[in-house]
Order: structure tokens, then sequence, then C-alpha cells
């Protein structure tokens, strides 16, 4: 007998089990986030579930899946953070300079986090990006440095 599957673990099965990486997720999940509202779209998802239904399991995956990205050791966030990297079209070293500059992983925190994740994710993350502009020889993006 079949069991039933809920739409969150359809969304699951179907779109982000695509999705190879950790951080990859992270970053997709939070790309549905409207940043003005903090509600959570996916067009075809609510079409199916409605929005109130799409906005809830997307707001729980994209909490979980940052809740998996911190449970990552450094290597292994370091690895999960590579690979996706691998995955960009885009330069890699240049990737790396925009992001120490920029920052904008930090808009890919769910809003239900706490501060010590928060800051767990921030710490982690600039760690393994000094890692990777000394790895791919990237300029600092301090110009007084």
């Amino acid at each position: 007998m079949a069991q039933d599957r809920s739409p969150g673990d359809d969304l699951w099965r179907h779109t982000l089990s695509q999705i190879p990486t950790v951080f990859g997720r992270l970053f997709y999940l939070a790309s549905l986030r409207d940043p003005n509202t903090g509600q959570y779209a996916h067009f075809g998802f609510a079409q199916r579930v409605g929005l109130d239904n799409s906005d809830a399991i997307l707001r729980n995956s994209h909490f979980s899946t940052f809740q998996d990205w911190l449970c990552l050791n450094l290597a292994g966030q370091k690895d999960d953070l590579e690979e996706y990297l691998a995955s960009l079209r885009d330069d890699r070293s240049s990737v790396i300079a925009t992001w120490l500059s920029l920052e904008p992983y930090r808009g890919w925190i769910p809003l239900e986090t706490r501060t010590a994740e928060r800051d767990l994710y921030m710490c982690d993350l600039r760690a393994i990006l000094e890692i990777l502009r000394n790895a791919y020889g990237v300029a600092s993006p301090d110009p007084d440095a």
C-alpha cells in the first residue's frame, strides 16, 4: 500500500532533492521569500496546496535546511559550499570576492532563527570564505589590507 505524502514531502521529493548541496537548497529556499513581507511563494506549489500552506511548508523547509547547514562541521560546510560554487556558471574567484564584500548570504537566514544561530552561520561562512579567498588568490575586499 502506498504511503500518502504530505505536500511538504512532495516538495522535498520533487524539488529540493534535485539540489545536491545543503547550501544550494538554503539559497533556493531563501530566494522564494519576499524580502519586503517575509512571505514564501512558489507559484506552482501554491496553486497545488494554497498560499498559506505553501508559505508554511516553504518556511519550515527553509528553517530545517538552515539547521542542516549548521549541523555540518566546518569541513563539511566548506566541502558543501565548494560543491555549490562549482555548480555555478560564474567564476569562483569573482563570486568569493563579491560575497566577501556584499555578504549576500546574510539574506539567506530564516526569519525564525535565534541570534546565536545567526552568529554561528555568519562566523562559519566568513571563515570558510577567507579560506577560499586564500586558496583561490582572491584579493582582500578591505582596501586597507
